[in-house]
């Protein structure tokens, strides 16, 4: 089982690894691309004004072009280690098991604007570089990924559970048997609405339950146990898609 996660704009500093090594990444067939996006994002952090209109940035947050400018020599940590926020705080890979971390690193993986896609041990540094954006020396992020990585992911072998956003599916179609989960609340007229607040904390939550489980789930209908026995209220919607139902 592989399950996708968004990335999220906000990473913690620091790590303890070295510089970035596009060798020490998974999906290797993804490197030439990755070196060229690093490579534009450095160059372009040498133009603190063009970044910052580049990268939808605010003058406050000018810290983030100097990330950029280090992308090729600052340190790295692990994926799940790196990128922070309210799906990652909830999936909390801090306070995971030894025997949790490791079904998590092989079952957790990480969409990228910078590098595609990443498992979530590999040592990738701090960056800031949004699905929307654009460089100009590469042209849009999702024009970049989507022919290159689309039939990387199309070969992923097993059950695909797609946690990504709108914006980083974009960058790529998974295979026809991937499942998708809709987060949903019910209303005062019983209506299953999307959630919209809590989404991203619901979704770090499955994550974790799916990264724990000692099941080894190739089905959807094995999926839904999984879920369902973690105490969460799922309801399948279509063969591969799903409703994780949320209280009000």
């Amino acid at each position: 089982m592989l399950v996708l996660l968004p990335p999220s704009e906000t990473k913690a500093d620091g790590g303890r690894g070295g510089p970035l090594d596009l060798a020490a990444l998974s999906f290797p067939e993804l490197n030439p691309a990755r070196a060229k996006l690093a490579d534009a994002l450095a160059e372009l952090a040498g133009d603190v004004p063009a970044s910052i209109a580049a990268l939808g940035l605010t003058e406050r947050q000018a810290g983030e072009v100097a990330r950029n400018a280090q992308v090729w020599t600052s340190a790295t940590m692990p994926a799940l280690r790196r990128y922070t926020g309210v799906l990652y705080d909830a999936l909390d890979v801090k306070s995971f098991t030894k025997a949790g971390l490791e079904k998590a690193h092989r079952r957790l993986a990480v969409t990228s604007s910078l590098f595609g896609v990443v498992s979530a041990t590999d040592p990738i540094p701090a960056y800031r570089l949004s699905g929307g954006n654009s460089l100009p020396s590469v042209g849009t992020i999702r024009g970049h990924w989507k022919p290159i990585l689309e039939p990387v992911l199309q070969q992923v072998e097993g059950l695909v559970v797609d946690l990504r956003s709108g914006t980083y599916s974009a960058f790529a179609k998974l295979r026809p048997d991937a499942v998708t989960v809709r987060v949903v609340t019910e209303n005062a007229r019983g209506e299953r609405v999307t959630v919209s607040h809590f989404n991203k904390a619901y979704k770090g939550r499955l994550a974790r339950a799916l990264a724990e489980t000692r099941a080894e789930p190739s089905t959807v209908d094995q999926l839904v146990k999984v879920i369902a026995k973690a105490g969460m209220t799922v309801e399948r919607t279509g063969d591969h898609a799903l409703e994780l139902v949320t209280e009000g």
